[in-house]
């Protein structure tokens, strides 16, 4: 997580600096500002543009926010660029004795109240986190997607989840995985033929169109690779076209894709470049002799082998980027552009 970390103080910039060396262990990427008068004595950047002008930076560069000082200050800070919760930064008050540290923004999917305990544990100070399923010890459906590498694909099914989780009904829970763990109290597990008693239902499914339930929220694991070979000179509209058609014939979508693969000759191919960049989603390559030793049924190719030196790219580079999973879509081609897909071995995590 990179944290950014701000103090007005002395003595809150003599808490920054012992705050950013804890963090630093526990393997947080910090950067720690104060004024510009504290900023020497305390090994800490100095801060030289406005408050709310870093602030806005912060929030566009950093995972989260901690500010050292009175509340007040982080809310005026913070307040014109809030968005909503799936976007904005954790944000987490302390005061500059250390007495209290509270969760602000973003509690559940942006981390802050995780970090919140960690600073507690590792301060001492008394952590304050008033979100709802917290104080009441109830099932978070934001946390366990968080924990889980689950895209939320309703905002509001998941706010009506928790509201009825709050209100004490029964939450329908449907798998096309594996469980590990015991599931929460407030969760009735689900099986096709069954009837469930309830409306609302959580969905952990790549068909984000399933809907077991009457009002279903559908939760996606990122557990996809996707293998694509192109042309040279293909643009990333091109390959974002062929990629969604092939997808859409096996009723995934993009939002359960974890990275792009490749060969290693396609590195610096500007469109799967702009396309993986335009997703946010690590593209990754390798050798064709790597790919040519992975084992499996693929389509392979004499024509592709003598020009890339691999029989097939895409099934192949999908199959090693996901530890030799399971192809879920095997080669589709179109306007020079071939994909395929693959899902590694995953398990719903309730522990």
């Amino acid at each position: 997580m990179k944290l950014a970390i701000i103090s007005f103080t002395e003595r809150g910039s003599r808490l920054n600096a012992a705050i950013t060396e804890l963090l630093s262990r526990q393997g947080y990427g910090c950067e720690s500002y104060t004024l510009s008068r504290y900023a020497k004595a305390y090994g800490l950047c100095a801060l030289e543009i406005p408050l709310k002008e870093w602030t806005g930076q912060m929030f566009a560069a950093a995972d989260a926010i901690l500010f050292i000082g009175a509340a007040g200050i982080a809310v005026r800070s913070i307040a014109p660029y809030l968005e909503n919760k799936t976007q904005d930064p954790a944000v987490v008050v302390m005061d500059e004795k250390g007495i209290f540290v509270i969760s602000l923004l973003s509690g559940h999917i942006g981390g802050a109240n995780e970090l919140t305990g960690t600073l507690a544990n590792l301060t001492g100070a008394i952590p304050v986190i008033t979100t709802a399923t917290d104080v009441n010890g109830r099932f978070a459906v934001d946390v366990f997607a968080k924990r889980n590498h689950l895209y939320i694909a309703s905002m509001d099914y998941a706010k009506q989840i928790s509201a009825d989780v709050l209100d004490e009904k029964k939450i329908g829970f449907y798998s096309d995985f594996p469980v590990i763990g015991s599931i929460p109290e407030e969760l009735e597990v689900w099986e096709e033929q069954q009837v469930f008693s309830g409306t609302n239902g959580i969905c952990v499914s790549l068909q984000e169109q399933k809907r077991p339930f009457k009002q279903t929220l559908t939760l996606i694991p990122q557990i996809v690779s996707l293998g694509i070979g192109c042309k040279k000179g293909t643009e990333a509209d091109k390959i974002e076209e062929k990629v969604q058609e092939a997808l859409q014939t096996c009723g995934i979508s993009l939002h359960c894709v974890e990275q792009i693969a490749s060969i290693s000759l396609k590195a610096q191919e500007a469109g799967l470049v702009e396309f993986a960049a335009r997703h946010q989603l690590p593209f990754v390559t390798f050798e064709a002799e790597e790919l040519q030793r992975v084992k499996g049924d693929f389509s392979d190719s004499a024509f592709v082998k003598t020009v890339t030196g691999a029989g097939n790219v895409c099934e192949r580079s999908a199959a090693l980027a996901s530890g030799n999973g399971t192809l879920l879509l095997k080669k589709t081609a179109g306007d020079g552009v071939t994909v395929a897909a693959a899902v590694r071995d995953w398990s719903v995590d309730f522990e």
